[in-house]
Protein backbone atom coordinates (compact mmCIF):
# COMPACT_ATOMS: atom_id res chain seq x y z
CA UNK A 1 0.00 0.00 0.00
CA UNK A 2 1.36 3.45 -0.92
CA UNK A 3 1.95 6.23 1.61
CA UNK A 4 -0.81 8.23 -0.02
CA UNK A 5 -3.25 5.32 0.38
CA UNK A 6 -2.27 4.89 4.04
CA UNK A 7 -2.87 8.58 4.64
CA UNK A 8 -6.24 8.33 2.90
CA UNK A 9 -7.18 5.37 5.08
CA UNK A 10 -6.15 7.26 8.22
CA UNK A 11 -8.03 10.42 7.24
CA UNK A 12 -11.00 11.26 9.43
CA UNK A 13 -14.23 10.73 7.52
CA UNK A 14 -17.26 12.40 9.15
CA UNK A 15 -19.57 10.02 7.22
CA UNK A 16 -17.85 6.90 8.56
CA UNK A 17 -20.11 6.63 11.65
CA UNK A 18 -23.17 6.49 9.41
CA UNK A 19 -21.64 3.75 7.25
CA UNK A 20 -20.91 1.83 10.45
CA UNK A 21 -24.48 2.40 11.59
CA UNK A 22 -25.91 0.77 8.49
CA UNK A 23 -23.72 -2.29 9.10
CA UNK A 24 -24.79 -2.81 12.71
CA UNK A 25 -26.52 -5.93 13.99
CA UNK A 26 -30.29 -5.65 14.15
CA UNK A 27 -30.64 -5.17 17.93
CA UNK A 28 -27.92 -2.52 18.07
CA UNK A 29 -29.47 -0.84 15.03
CA UNK A 30 -32.89 -0.74 16.73
CA UNK A 31 -31.45 0.65 19.96
CA UNK A 32 -29.46 3.24 18.02
CA UNK A 33 -32.64 4.33 16.24
CA UNK A 34 -34.45 4.55 19.59
CA UNK A 35 -31.56 6.58 21.00
CA UNK A 36 -31.88 8.95 18.06
CA UNK A 37 -35.65 9.32 18.58
CA UNK A 38 -35.43 10.12 22.29
CA UNK A 39 -32.40 12.36 21.84
CA UNK A 40 -34.39 14.24 19.19
CA UNK A 41 -37.35 14.72 21.53
CA UNK A 42 -35.20 15.73 24.47
CA UNK A 43 -33.02 18.16 22.50
CA UNK A 44 -36.04 19.86 20.94
CA UNK A 45 -37.32 20.60 24.41
CA UNK A 46 -34.64 20.63 27.11
CA UNK A 47 -32.57 23.56 25.83
CA UNK A 48 -35.73 25.72 25.81
CA UNK A 49 -37.04 24.77 29.27
CA UNK A 50 -35.76 27.95 30.93
CA UNK A 51 -37.56 30.06 28.33
CA UNK A 52 -40.76 28.02 28.78
CA UNK A 53 -40.58 28.32 32.56
CA UNK A 54 -39.83 32.04 32.36
CA UNK A 55 -42.87 32.55 30.13
CA UNK A 56 -44.94 30.73 32.77
CA UNK A 57 -43.67 33.08 35.47
CA UNK A 58 -40.75 31.17 37.03
CA UNK A 59 -37.91 33.20 38.57
CA UNK A 60 -34.22 32.62 37.85
CA UNK A 61 -33.84 30.90 41.24
CA UNK A 62 -36.62 28.42 40.38
CA UNK A 63 -35.07 27.82 36.95
CA UNK A 64 -31.74 27.16 38.66
CA UNK A 65 -33.42 24.70 41.03
CA UNK A 66 -34.92 22.97 38.00
CA UNK A 67 -31.42 22.60 36.54
CA UNK A 68 -30.13 21.11 39.80
CA UNK A 69 -33.13 18.78 39.96
CA UNK A 70 -32.18 17.51 36.50
CA UNK A 71 -28.64 16.97 37.80
CA UNK A 72 -30.01 14.80 40.62
CA UNK A 73 -31.85 12.63 38.10
CA UNK A 74 -28.78 12.30 35.88
CA UNK A 75 -26.75 11.19 38.89
CA UNK A 76 -29.07 8.60 40.41
CA UNK A 77 -31.11 7.17 37.53
CA UNK A 78 -28.54 4.83 35.92
CA UNK A 79 -28.34 2.57 38.97
CA UNK A 80 -32.03 1.81 39.53
CA UNK A 81 -32.25 1.56 35.75
CA UNK A 82 -29.72 -1.24 35.78
CA UNK A 83 -31.57 -2.98 38.62
CA UNK A 84 -34.88 -2.78 36.74
CA UNK A 85 -33.26 -4.18 33.61
CA UNK A 86 -31.86 -7.08 35.62
CA UNK A 87 -35.28 -7.75 37.12
CA UNK A 88 -37.59 -7.64 34.10
CA UNK A 89 -35.23 -7.88 31.14
CA UNK A 90 -33.84 -5.17 28.89
CA UNK A 91 -36.64 -5.25 26.32
CA UNK A 92 -39.43 -4.55 28.79
CA UNK A 93 -37.27 -2.21 30.84
CA UNK A 94 -36.40 -0.04 27.83
CA UNK A 95 -40.06 -0.05 26.79
CA UNK A 96 -41.02 1.17 30.26
CA UNK A 97 -38.34 3.85 30.14
CA UNK A 98 -39.60 4.98 26.73
CA UNK A 99 -43.16 5.20 28.01
CA UNK A 100 -41.98 7.25 30.99
CA UNK A 101 -40.13 9.72 28.76
CA UNK A 102 -43.12 10.11 26.47
CA UNK A 103 -45.46 10.72 29.42
CA UNK A 104 -42.95 13.27 30.76
CA UNK A 105 -43.13 15.21 27.48
CA UNK A 106 -46.92 15.04 27.79
CA UNK A 107 -46.89 16.50 31.31
CA UNK A 108 -44.76 19.40 30.07
CA UNK A 109 -47.27 19.85 27.24
CA UNK A 110 -50.31 20.27 29.54
CA UNK A 111 -48.50 22.19 32.31
CA UNK A 112 -49.74 25.67 31.18
CA UNK A 113 -53.32 24.57 31.91
CA UNK A 114 -52.43 24.82 35.61
CA UNK A 115 -50.70 28.20 35.46
CA UNK A 116 -53.50 29.92 37.40
CA UNK A 117 -53.34 27.47 40.32
CA UNK A 118 -51.03 28.80 43.02
CA UNK A 119 -48.74 26.49 45.01
CA UNK A 120 -47.01 28.65 47.59
CA UNK A 121 -44.85 31.24 45.81
CA UNK A 122 -45.14 29.48 42.43
CA UNK A 123 -47.83 27.84 40.29
CA UNK A 124 -48.97 24.29 39.71
CA UNK A 125 -47.67 24.62 36.14
CA UNK A 126 -44.10 24.95 37.42
CA UNK A 127 -44.63 22.02 39.81
CA UNK A 128 -45.86 19.97 36.83
CA UNK A 129 -42.66 20.81 34.92
CA UNK A 130 -40.57 19.49 37.82
CA UNK A 131 -42.73 16.34 37.85
CA UNK A 132 -42.36 15.98 34.09
CA UNK A 133 -38.56 15.93 34.19
CA UNK A 134 -38.70 12.93 36.54
CA UNK A 135 -40.20 11.00 33.65
CA UNK A 136 -38.81 12.79 30.59
CA UNK A 137 -35.19 11.94 31.47
CA UNK A 138 -35.93 8.24 31.99
CA UNK A 139 -34.72 6.84 28.65
CA UNK A 140 -31.85 9.34 28.36
CA UNK A 141 -30.35 8.56 31.77
CA UNK A 142 -30.40 4.75 31.75
CA UNK A 143 -27.81 2.42 30.23
CA UNK A 144 -24.85 4.79 30.34
CA UNK A 145 -22.39 2.20 31.62
CA UNK A 146 -23.51 -0.43 29.12
CA UNK A 147 -22.81 1.92 26.19
CA UNK A 148 -19.26 2.57 27.39
CA UNK A 149 -18.64 -1.13 28.02
CA UNK A 150 -19.73 -2.09 24.50
CA UNK A 151 -17.28 0.36 22.91
CA UNK A 152 -14.53 -0.70 25.32
CA UNK A 153 -14.90 -4.33 24.22
CA UNK A 154 -15.37 -3.63 20.52
CA UNK A 155 -12.27 -1.59 19.59
CA UNK A 156 -8.52 -1.75 20.30
CA UNK A 157 -7.30 0.43 23.21
CA UNK A 158 -5.43 2.79 20.90
CA UNK A 159 -8.63 3.48 18.92
CA UNK A 160 -11.04 4.09 21.82
CA UNK A 161 -11.44 7.79 21.00
CA UNK A 162 -12.32 6.97 17.38
CA UNK A 163 -14.81 4.35 18.57
CA UNK A 164 -16.56 6.83 20.81
CA UNK A 165 -16.46 9.44 18.04
CA UNK A 166 -18.46 7.09 15.80
CA UNK A 167 -21.20 6.49 18.36
CA UNK A 168 -21.29 10.13 19.46
CA UNK A 169 -21.46 11.44 15.89
CA UNK A 170 -24.56 9.38 15.14
CA UNK A 171 -26.29 10.15 18.45
CA UNK A 172 -25.56 13.84 18.27
CA UNK A 173 -27.05 14.13 14.81
CA UNK A 174 -30.32 14.26 16.75
CA UNK A 175 -28.83 17.13 18.75
CA UNK A 176 -28.44 18.97 15.44
CA UNK A 177 -31.84 18.14 13.99
CA UNK A 178 -33.82 18.74 17.20
CA UNK A 179 -32.99 22.44 17.79
CA UNK A 180 -33.32 23.24 14.07
CA UNK A 181 -36.76 21.64 14.08
CA UNK A 182 -37.65 23.69 17.16
CA UNK A 183 -36.43 26.85 15.43
CA UNK A 184 -38.73 26.12 12.48
CA UNK A 185 -41.70 25.59 14.79
CA UNK A 186 -40.96 28.83 16.65
CA UNK A 187 -40.70 30.77 13.37
CA UNK A 188 -44.42 31.69 12.90
CA UNK A 189 -44.73 32.96 16.48
CA UNK A 190 -43.71 36.17 18.20
CA UNK A 191 -41.77 36.80 21.39
CA UNK A 192 -44.60 37.45 23.85
CA UNK A 193 -44.95 35.01 26.73
CA UNK A 194 -48.25 33.69 25.40
CA UNK A 195 -46.85 33.00 21.94
CA UNK A 196 -43.73 31.38 23.43
CA UNK A 197 -45.90 28.99 25.45
CA UNK A 198 -48.05 28.13 22.42
CA UNK A 199 -45.02 27.51 20.19
CA UNK A 200 -43.32 25.35 22.79
CA UNK A 201 -46.48 23.30 23.30
CA UNK A 202 -46.38 22.55 19.57
CA UNK A 203 -42.76 21.40 19.94
CA UNK A 204 -43.74 19.23 22.91
CA UNK A 205 -46.54 17.66 20.89
CA UNK A 206 -43.98 16.60 18.28
CA UNK A 207 -41.78 15.23 21.09
CA UNK A 208 -44.70 13.14 22.38
CA UNK A 209 -45.28 11.68 18.91
CA UNK A 210 -41.59 10.94 18.37
CA UNK A 211 -41.30 9.35 21.82
CA UNK A 212 -44.35 7.17 21.25
CA UNK A 213 -43.08 5.99 17.85
CA UNK A 214 -39.63 5.29 19.26
CA UNK A 215 -41.12 3.25 22.10
CA UNK A 216 -43.33 1.16 19.81
CA UNK A 217 -40.59 0.47 17.26
CA UNK A 218 -38.12 -0.43 20.00
CA UNK A 219 -40.56 -2.80 21.72
CA UNK A 220 -41.59 -4.58 18.53
CA UNK A 221 -38.16 -4.95 16.92
CA UNK A 222 -35.70 -5.28 19.81
CA UNK A 223 -35.02 -8.95 20.64
CA UNK A 224 -31.98 -9.15 22.94
CA UNK A 225 -30.29 -12.46 23.68
CA UNK A 226 -29.36 -11.30 27.17
CA UNK A 227 -30.13 -8.48 29.55
CA UNK A 228 -28.45 -5.11 29.68
CA UNK A 229 -27.62 -3.49 32.94
CA UNK A 230 -25.99 -6.53 34.53
CA UNK A 231 -22.94 -4.42 35.27
CA UNK A 232 -24.91 -2.74 38.08
CA UNK A 233 -24.91 -5.16 41.00
CA UNK A 234 -26.24 -3.08 43.87
CA UNK A 235 -24.91 -0.62 46.42
CA UNK A 236 -22.13 -2.89 47.71
CA UNK A 237 -20.77 -3.33 44.19
CA UNK A 238 -21.01 0.43 43.62
CA UNK A 239 -19.08 1.26 46.78
CA UNK A 240 -16.42 -1.27 45.83
CA UNK A 241 -16.13 0.28 42.36
CA UNK A 242 -15.75 3.77 43.84
CA UNK A 243 -12.95 2.55 46.11
CA UNK A 244 -11.20 0.67 43.33
CA UNK A 245 -11.46 3.39 40.67
CA UNK A 246 -8.16 3.50 38.72
CA UNK A 247 -5.78 6.09 40.14
CA UNK A 248 -5.30 7.62 36.69
CA UNK A 249 -8.93 8.77 36.75
CA UNK A 250 -8.71 10.89 39.89
CA UNK A 251 -7.10 14.02 38.38
CA UNK A 252 -9.48 13.73 35.43
CA UNK A 253 -12.44 13.41 37.80
CA UNK A 254 -11.42 16.50 39.79
CA UNK A 255 -10.87 18.66 36.70
CA UNK A 256 -13.98 17.32 34.96
CA UNK A 257 -16.15 17.93 38.04
CA UNK A 258 -14.99 21.55 38.33
CA UNK A 259 -15.55 22.18 34.62
CA UNK A 260 -18.99 20.55 34.66
CA UNK A 261 -19.95 22.38 37.86
CA UNK A 262 -19.05 25.65 36.15
CA UNK A 263 -21.03 24.77 33.03
CA UNK A 264 -23.97 23.58 35.14
CA UNK A 265 -24.18 26.98 36.86
CA UNK A 266 -25.12 28.74 33.62
CA UNK A 267 -26.07 26.10 31.03
CA UNK A 268 -29.81 26.36 31.69
CA UNK A 269 -29.62 30.16 31.28
CA UNK A 270 -28.01 30.25 27.82
CA UNK A 271 -31.43 30.55 26.17
CA UNK A 272 -32.40 33.38 28.54
CA UNK A 273 -29.25 35.33 27.62
CA UNK A 274 -30.03 35.09 23.90
CA UNK A 275 -33.79 35.65 24.08
CA UNK A 276 -34.29 37.99 27.07
CA UNK A 277 -30.96 39.67 27.88
CA UNK A 278 -29.50 40.27 24.42
CA UNK A 279 -32.83 39.77 22.59
CA UNK A 280 -31.03 38.93 19.36
CA UNK A 281 -32.96 37.62 16.37
CA UNK A 282 -32.01 37.43 12.71
CA UNK A 283 -33.33 39.11 9.57
CA UNK A 284 -32.25 37.80 6.16
CA UNK A 285 -33.13 38.72 2.60
CA UNK A 286 -33.23 35.54 0.56
CA UNK A 287 -33.61 35.27 -3.23
CA UNK A 288 -37.14 34.25 -4.32
CA UNK A 289 -38.16 33.91 -0.66
CA UNK A 290 -37.86 37.55 0.37
CA UNK A 291 -37.22 38.83 3.89
CA UNK A 292 -37.11 36.20 6.62
CA UNK A 293 -37.19 37.35 10.24
CA UNK A 294 -36.36 34.95 13.05
CA UNK A 295 -37.42 35.80 16.58
CA UNK A 296 -34.79 35.42 19.32
CA UNK A 297 -36.42 32.10 20.27
CA UNK A 298 -36.21 30.80 16.72
CA UNK A 299 -32.68 32.12 16.26
CA UNK A 300 -31.56 30.33 19.42
CA UNK A 301 -32.51 27.03 17.78
CA UNK A 302 -30.41 27.98 14.76
CA UNK A 303 -27.49 28.82 17.07
CA UNK A 304 -27.76 25.38 18.67
CA UNK A 305 -27.73 23.88 15.19
CA UNK A 306 -24.52 25.77 14.36
CA UNK A 307 -22.97 24.57 17.62
CA UNK A 308 -23.81 20.94 16.91
CA UNK A 309 -22.74 21.10 13.26
CA UNK A 310 -19.27 22.19 14.37
CA UNK A 311 -19.31 19.38 16.94
CA UNK A 312 -20.19 16.76 14.34
CA UNK A 313 -17.51 18.01 11.94
CA UNK A 314 -14.75 18.09 14.57
CA UNK A 315 -15.31 15.05 16.83
CA UNK A 316 -13.89 12.43 14.49
CA UNK A 317 -10.88 14.52 13.31
CA UNK A 318 -10.11 15.35 16.97
CA UNK A 319 -10.30 11.65 17.86
CA UNK A 320 -7.87 10.84 15.05
CA UNK A 321 -5.58 13.66 16.20
CA UNK A 322 -5.61 12.16 19.70
CA UNK A 323 -4.03 9.00 18.28
CA UNK A 324 -1.02 11.14 17.31
CA UNK A 325 -0.73 13.73 20.10
CA UNK A 326 -2.47 11.91 22.97
CA UNK A 327 -5.84 12.12 24.69
CA UNK A 328 -4.87 14.72 27.30
CA UNK A 329 -4.39 17.76 24.99
CA UNK A 330 -7.67 17.07 23.20
CA UNK A 331 -9.58 16.69 26.47
CA UNK A 332 -7.99 19.88 27.81
CA UNK A 333 -9.15 21.77 24.68
CA UNK A 334 -12.73 20.71 25.35
CA UNK A 335 -12.44 21.75 29.01
CA UNK A 336 -11.06 25.16 28.03
CA UNK A 337 -13.95 25.84 25.64
CA UNK A 338 -16.43 24.84 28.35
CA UNK A 339 -14.74 27.30 30.73
CA UNK A 340 -14.37 30.31 28.45
CA UNK A 341 -17.74 30.27 26.68
CA UNK A 342 -19.91 31.64 29.56
CA UNK A 343 -17.95 34.87 30.03
CA UNK A 344 -17.84 35.40 26.26
CA UNK A 345 -21.60 34.90 25.92
CA UNK A 346 -22.72 37.19 28.74
CA UNK A 347 -20.47 39.99 27.41
CA UNK A 348 -21.37 39.50 23.75
CA UNK A 349 -22.73 42.48 21.79
CA UNK A 350 -26.30 42.39 20.47
CA UNK A 351 -25.14 41.08 17.11
CA UNK A 352 -26.44 37.95 15.37
CA UNK A 353 -23.15 37.24 13.56
CA UNK A 354 -21.12 37.45 16.78
CA UNK A 355 -23.49 35.01 18.48
CA UNK A 356 -23.19 32.63 15.54
CA UNK A 357 -19.41 32.72 15.91
CA UNK A 358 -19.61 32.16 19.66
CA UNK A 359 -21.87 29.12 19.33
CA UNK A 360 -19.62 27.74 16.59
CA UNK A 361 -16.75 28.11 19.07
CA UNK A 362 -18.86 26.37 21.73
CA UNK A 363 -19.22 23.39 19.39
CA UNK A 364 -15.50 22.73 19.83
CA UNK A 365 -16.14 21.55 23.41
CA UNK A 366 -17.64 18.39 21.92
CA UNK A 367 -14.46 17.77 19.94
CA UNK A 368 -12.82 16.54 23.13
CA UNK A 369 -15.74 14.35 24.19
CA UNK A 370 -14.68 11.07 22.51
CA UNK A 371 -11.14 11.48 23.90
CA UNK A 372 -12.62 12.25 27.31
CA UNK A 373 -14.67 9.04 27.26
CA UNK A 374 -11.65 7.06 26.11
CA UNK A 375 -9.64 8.50 29.00
CA UNK A 376 -12.36 7.40 31.43
CA UNK A 377 -12.84 3.83 30.25
CA UNK A 378 -9.33 3.18 28.94
CA UNK A 379 -7.63 2.38 32.27
CA UNK A 380 -10.46 0.03 33.33
CA UNK A 381 -9.93 -3.71 33.21
CA UNK A 382 -11.63 -5.52 30.34
CA UNK A 383 -15.13 -6.44 31.46
CA UNK A 384 -15.26 -3.66 34.06
CA UNK A 385 -15.76 -0.69 31.72
CA UNK A 386 -19.43 -0.31 32.55
CA UNK A 387 -18.87 -0.34 36.31
CA UNK A 388 -15.95 2.10 36.16
CA UNK A 389 -17.96 4.45 33.95
CA UNK A 390 -21.02 4.22 36.16
CA UNK A 391 -18.99 4.93 39.30
CA UNK A 392 -17.18 7.86 37.65
CA UNK A 393 -20.33 9.52 36.36
CA UNK A 394 -22.27 8.93 39.57
CA UNK A 395 -19.61 10.63 41.67
CA UNK A 396 -19.15 13.50 39.22
CA UNK A 397 -22.87 14.10 38.78
CA UNK A 398 -23.55 14.00 42.51
CA UNK A 399 -20.96 16.72 43.08
CA UNK A 400 -22.39 18.84 40.24
CA UNK A 401 -25.99 18.72 41.58
CA UNK A 402 -26.05 22.17 43.29
CA UNK A 403 -24.42 24.01 40.38
CA UNK A 404 -27.56 25.27 38.61
CA UNK A 405 -29.17 26.37 41.89
CA UNK A 406 -26.03 28.34 42.73
CA UNK A 407 -26.09 29.91 39.28
CA UNK A 408 -29.74 30.91 39.77
CA UNK A 409 -28.95 32.56 43.10
CA UNK A 410 -26.03 34.51 41.63
CA UNK A 411 -28.16 35.48 38.62
CA UNK A 412 -31.20 36.92 40.43
CA UNK A 413 -30.07 37.27 44.03
CA UNK A 414 -31.83 36.25 47.25
CA UNK A 415 -33.80 38.57 49.51
CA UNK A 416 -33.52 38.57 53.30
CA UNK A 417 -36.85 37.21 54.63
CA UNK A 418 -36.46 39.24 57.85
CA UNK A 419 -35.47 42.69 56.60
CA UNK A 420 -36.75 42.41 53.04
CA UNK A 421 -33.41 43.62 51.69
CA UNK A 422 -31.00 41.75 49.46
CA UNK A 423 -29.18 38.88 51.10
CA UNK A 424 -27.32 38.14 47.86
CA UNK A 425 -27.27 40.75 45.09
CA UNK A 426 -28.08 39.20 41.75
CA UNK A 427 -26.11 39.88 38.59
CA UNK A 428 -26.02 37.66 35.47
CA UNK A 429 -22.50 38.83 34.64
CA UNK A 430 -21.29 37.76 38.08
CA UNK A 431 -22.93 34.35 37.69
CA UNK A 432 -21.28 33.75 34.32
CA UNK A 433 -17.95 35.21 35.48
CA UNK A 434 -17.79 32.93 38.52
CA UNK A 435 -18.63 29.98 36.26
CA UNK A 436 -15.74 30.79 33.94
CA UNK A 437 -13.33 31.17 36.89
CA UNK A 438 -14.29 27.75 38.27
CA UNK A 439 -14.02 26.19 34.82
CA UNK A 440 -10.53 27.61 34.28
CA UNK A 441 -9.40 26.22 37.65
CA UNK A 442 -10.64 22.78 36.61
CA UNK A 443 -8.89 23.01 33.25
CA UNK A 444 -5.61 24.09 34.85
CA UNK A 445 -5.82 21.30 37.44
CA UNK A 446 -6.24 18.69 34.73
CA UNK A 447 -3.37 20.12 32.67
CA UNK A 448 -1.03 19.99 35.68
CA UNK A 449 -2.03 16.71 37.30
CA UNK A 450 -3.86 14.74 34.60
CA UNK A 451 -2.18 11.63 33.19
CA UNK A 452 -2.16 10.21 29.69
CA UNK A 453 -3.65 6.81 28.87
CA UNK A 454 -0.75 4.47 28.18
CA UNK A 455 -2.12 3.30 24.80
CA UNK A 456 -1.93 6.88 23.48
CA UNK A 457 1.61 7.70 24.63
Amino acid sequence: MSLEQERADDAADPLDPFRQFLALERDVLVLSAAMFAFSLGFQMTNRYMAEYMSALGASAVVIGLFGSFGNVISAVYPYPGGAISDRIGSRYALTAFGCCSTVGFGIWLIAPAFADVSVGPTSLAIVAIFLGVLLAQAWKSFGLGATFAIVKQAVPPSQLAAGFASTETFRRTAFLVGPLFAAALFYPFGSSDGEIVTAFQLILLVAVVVGALGTVIQHRLYRPDDDVGTEFEGVSRLLADLRSMPGELRPLLVGDTLVRFANGMVYVFFVIVVTRVLEVGLTLSLPTVGTVTLSPQSYFGLLLGIEMLVALLTMLPAAKAAERIGLKPVVALGFAVYAIFPILLINAPEDAAVLAGLFAFSGLRFAGLPAHKALIVGPAEMGAGGRVTGAYYLLRNLLVIPSAALGGVLWSGVSNPVTGGELVAGDPTVAFGVATAIGLVGTAYFLVFGTEFEAYR
